[in-house]
């Protein structure tokens, strides 16, 4: 079978666009091959600086006759039925077969489509795949209409099989297909004809370019660190950096610099980020002091002079560039020595969102929340509120400015020079975290308790005035926030009701929103209702205390759209710990039946009940004991609805006739009280392990009783207990919701 090579030669494809360029163009070519009849065995997709490639194998060389039945119109339909088939079909009427069918004799007809060499069909595909290629960006040059991601030189499509090798006959734009490609810019030896793709990569390697960007980037990676090992250095890993810089060369010639010692006080973090944003340099740092030292740069040539000009070159501009940073750095440094106020005005001015306020009063919000939260957390109030105050400053400074993604790290940095406590400086850094699912959580109470005010925030402002996630669109990252909150509450076992939080900042939103048409006394009465909400932890409770002080007030007016704000914003957080409880193999339905229970607001309540739950379902007691509740309970929905009553006004076991009934109050009595008494201390397990003792005496009532006696005093006996198995059974969960 035929092997299909294909390379689009041009000017440097950036870097980021390299690998799914690689990958469209694989997927483009081959759905429209396979789509054309024309399969294959394997497929294989390169990319370099200055060219995609594909190489197929095991291709058909033609692809196969097809025979396509179609059932037309009856014999005898009007005529232009008829016609119209027959053009759809490409046929003569000579070419129908009438055939008997149920209802009727039917015209059929036959198609027989005759298969197309490879090479026809891979012209028409690739083709069709450079004219709509889909680059983020693209531009025009020259005269035609034809868009590339830089200017395309060439094309090379070739088919290879027993008896040599084939160009496919083809023109894009002036660009005929041929069987020649070129070297590496500078060190290959011209244009050079191939035959095949084993001839195609070697001739590219001796004219220098390695075709495949991950041997480039082993490459790269080795050098580099046998360059630093040398030294006694380390290099700082960044996967990120190290496949980027494999995209902006096609041969990597590894080199090692100096940083001037100018520089080599600044914080590593500052180096290492100046350094790969601005040149894609490696970061080099000594093991036993953590200083970055040295740094290592990839060219693109190998040079007479060992690289020595390059690395000349090279420090020059890093020193320009550092300059930049130290300067960035003294600044802020002497700025944090004087408290840093002139940071905290500025964000006053810096707009969080037009409809939530500066970040100035965003802070306020945060720390009033932090301060709340403290205690829960086992933080210091006072020093959770510094923290909060401090942990956004240095959004102002000139180093965040530059290099945004230092922001919260260099908070850390100046609180040292500010004075603050080490506990506010970790907070800086920590409250942002975890950023995603396999981020770290902070422990530390200060900021934990920094880190759930911070997100919490964002997520009540952005609830409050109804800017939620909506299908895969997330701007503000709140699905995010939402399972950073879940997995601060969870790993740091901080057992709170959220709601209660959700209600505070809700109306701290509410007092901004709604600020121009609120007058002094109203302001003042939403002012009331947090420190109610604080101290009562309800948003009911608090409201009826205000109401008592002012039943005159319009406050309940203004805050009454809370609670369903409130409900709304649990039930996204319910939605995320859904996905989050599942990715961790806890059922769906388990999770269902917790959240419909008092007290989903406390994530860490419940999920303990979800898991002691699971792990219940899991025996053989649970299972059973699942089917006994759904069958009691289908028993008594049925009977209720026959009936118009509600069965729950407590069985008496003196009516009880067989011994498996009373044997069945003598459990329930039994158990009762201690499965209560576990709910109560919310330890989920033991009070599992009770409703495992009911399993046996439910069971053998089932076999022995029949419910629906013919005496109406046993039948609604037996039926109010019934209810006393749904209501023990329910109050552990909603049983309802698990599948059996």
């Amino acid at each position: 079978m035929p092997d299909l090579l294909i390379e689009l030669f041009s000017e440097e494809i950036p870097a980021r666009m390299q690998a799914r360029a690689a990958e469209d163009l694989k997927k483009r070519v081959t759905d429209g091959l396979v789509a054309a009849g024309l399969t294959y065995a394997h497929a294989s997709s390169f990319s370099t600086p200055r060219r995609l490639t594909l190489a197929l194998e095991g291709m058909l060389a033609e692809s196969p006759t097809v025979r396509e039945e179609r059932k037309g119109p009856k014999v005898g339909a009007p005529e232009k039925a008829i016609e119209g088939f027959l053009r759809g079909a490409g046929l003569t009427m000579d070419q129908l077969e009438e055939r008997d069918t149920p209802k009727g004799a039917v015209y059929f007809a036959t198609i027989e489509k005759a298969g197309r060499p490879a090479a026809e069909i891979v012209a028409e595909v690739l083709e069709e795949t450079i004219r709509n290629f889909p680059w983020p960006k693209a531009m025009r040059w020259g005269a035609g209409a034809l868009r590339w991601v830089r200017p395309l030189h060439s094309i090379l499509c070739l088919i290879t099989d027993e008896a040599g090798s084939t160009v496919v006959p083809m023109d894009v734009d002036g660009i005929a297909a041929g069987d020649t490609t070129e070297g590496h810019r500078f060190m290959g030896n011209g244009r050079f004809a191939v035959t095949s793709f084993e001839d195609y990569e070697a001739q590219l390697k001796r004219n220098h370019v390695i075709l495949n960007a991950t041997e480039r980037a082993d490459a790269i990676w080795a050098d580099a660190q046998n360059l630093a090992f040398a030294q006694g250095l380390d290099v700082v890993e960044d996967k990120g950096l190290l496949a980027e810089v494999a995209g902006l060369v096609e041969w990597p010639v590894t080199l090692m610099g100096d940083i001037a010692e100018d520089f080599l006080g600044l914080p590593p973090e500052v180096l290492q980020t100046s350094m790969k944003e601005h040149q894609k340099f490696f970061s080099v740092k000594n093991p036993k002091t953590g200083r970055i030292e040295k740094f290592i740069t990839v060219a693109n040539r190998e040079t007479a002079d060992q690289g020595a000009t390059i690395l000349a070159g090279n420090q020059k501009v890093l020193f320009a560039r550092l300059s930049d940073a130290k300067f960035f750095w003294e600044n802020d440094v002497r700025v944090a020595k004087t408290g840093a106020s002139e940071w905290l005005e500025k964000l006053t001015h810096v707009t969080f969102h037009n409809k939530l306020g500066s970040q100035g009063e965003r802070i306020d919000r945060i720390a009033a929340l932090a301060r709340e939260i403290a205690p829960i957390v086992g933080a210091d109030a006072d020093l959770a509120e510094k923290a909060a105050r401090w942990a956004k400053a240095d959004l102002s400074s000139e180093m965040v400015y530059e290099f945004p993604e230092l922001q919260g790290l260099m908070g850390q940095y100046y609180a040292e020079y500010a004075g603050h406590e080490s506990e506010v400086a970790a907070a800086a850094t920590e409250h942002y975290s975890p950023l995603g699912p396999s981020d770290n959580v902070p422990t530390a109470p200060v900021s934990v308790a920094v880190a759930l005010a911070d997100k919490l925030d964002v997520l009540t402002g952005f609830w409050a005035i109804d800017e939620k996630p909506t299908g895969s669109k997330d701007p503000f990252a709140l699905r995010r926030a939402a399972l950073g909150v879940i997995r601060l509450v969870l790993e740091n076992g901080v057992q709170t009701k959220l709601d209660r939080f959700f209600d505070t900042q809700l109306i701290r939103h509410k007092v901004k929103l709604n600020e121009d048409t609120l007058d002094s006394g109203e302001t003042a009465l939403l002012k009331d209702l947090l420190t109610e909400i604080a101290r009562h932890g309800v948003f009911g409770a608090a409201l009826e205390t205000i109401k008592q002080k002012s039943a005159e007030s319009r406050a309940p007016e203004v805050v009454a759209p809370v609670p369903d704000i409130s409900d709304d914003l649990l039930g996204f957080f319910h939605d995320r710990l859904k996905v989050f409880l599942r990715d961790q193999g806890i059922r769906h339905d388990v999770i269902d039946a917790c959240i419909a229970m008092e007290g989903n607001d406390d994530i860490a309540l419940l999920v303990n009940r979800a898991q002691a739950l699971q792990a219940f379902l899991g025996t053989d007691d649970g299972e059973n004991l699942l089917q006994g509740f759904k069958r009691a309970n289908n028993i008594l929905t049925q009977a209720e609805e026959k009936d118009g009553v509600e069965y729950s006004f407590g069985a008496e076991v003196k009516f009880a006739e067989d011994a498996a009934e009373k044997d069945l109050f003598a459990a329930l009595d039994k158990f009762e009280a201690p499965i209560a008494e576990a709910i109560r201390g919310e330890d989920f397990a033991a009070a599992m392990a009770g409703l495992a003792g009911l399993r046996a005496p439910i069971d053998a009532f089932f076999e022995a009783v029949q419910v629906n006696s013919d005496n109406d005093v046993v039948r609604r006996n037996r039926l109010n207990l019934l209810n006393r198995i749904r209501v023990l059974c329910g109050s552990v969960a909603d049983l309802t919701r698990v599948e059996g």
